[in-house]
């Protein structure tokens, strides 16, 4: 399709198309087309495929050409939203599931994946074992969260896991609940918790779309506005380098205005003299 579209705006033959001709057409898709950035890298591996691995066409195009990606912000509640969320679910399993992903930062993944092992109490933190890249981490828990999970965890006993799935067909087994999550071997599905958060979403009225890894958006950008640094902050939630942390300094509500009253500080004190 890409070929074909680049053959008939020069109204030629795709074969004869030359290297100048190719990256005038991608330019006329990025500036008056208005491509997106997807639609762009879609359109070069294609026209790249053809020429450069078909036809053996070794341009120097394929070098330098780039698609610049424009990221959007990630969506994040304020304080208040976040508690109408986490207000809704009716199963305490979630209720607690939900309040540690956003008290902890988590990924779904790490969160779903924590052993009651994992829990060190005594030193006030949690050891996150199945993080992504493979890295585990120690992340800082509360008394309060601490003392909810315990409370939480008492129901159902589960050696392995410390939200576990109840499974299929339970029951028919004439068990509770407690009984089924307690003889579980497995932990919560993925689908079920994000089911159960999007339910939850949609009766707190908050008419955002947010997600289960919008809490841990929140996390980052809430613990900003605290003061927490943002060294910790990127050590916390398991980043390589602080790149990816940086980018919450741009939603935090009250960042520029601290920027400012510091600004004004320092601007008094240059003047005193």
């Amino acid at each position: 399709m890409h070929v074909v579209g680049a053959a008939r705006y020069f109204e030629c033959d795709p074969a004869l198309l030359t290297e100048r001709q190719i990256g005038d057409f991608l330019l006329f898709l990025r500036n008056e087309r208005k491509y997106a950035s997807s639609s762009m890298a879609q359109t070069i591996v294609a026209l790249r495929t053809f020429f450069r691995d078909h036809l053996k066409q070794s341009w120097d195009l394929w070098k330098t050409v780039r698609v610049r990606h424009v990221e959007s912000l990630p969506l994040v509640l304020t304080r208040e939203e976040v508690a109408a969320v986490l207000a809704r679910p009716e199963r305490h399993f979630f209720r607690v599931l939900f309040r540690l992903t956003y008290h902890c930062g988590m990924r779904l993944g790490e969160v779903i994946r924590l052993a009651p092992g994992d829990l060190d109490e005594a030193a006030g933190r949690i050891h996150i074992r199945f993080a992504k890249g493979g890295k585990p981490r120690y992340v800082p828990a509360t008394p309060e969260m601490f003392d909810e999970i315990r409370r939480f965890y008492v129901r159902h006993n589960n050696p392995l896991w410390l939200f576990p799935g109840l499974g299929q067909g339970w029951k028919r087994l004439k068990i509770t609940a407690e009984q089924a999550a307690f003889r579980s071997k497995t932990h919560v599905s993925d689908s079920a918790v994000q089911n159960a958060f999007k339910v939850c979403v949609q009766e707190s009225g908050i008419g955002k779309p947010a997600h289960l890894h919008t809490l841990r958006h929140c996390y980052a950008t809430h613990l900003l506005e605290e003061g927490v640094s943002i060294r910790l902050i990127s050590q916390y939630m398991g980043h390589a380098s602080l790149n990816p942390t940086i980018i919450y300094t741009h939603l935090t509500a009250v960042s520029e205005e601290q920027t400012r009253e510091a600004l004004a500080r320092l601007y008094k004190q240059s003047r005193s003299k």
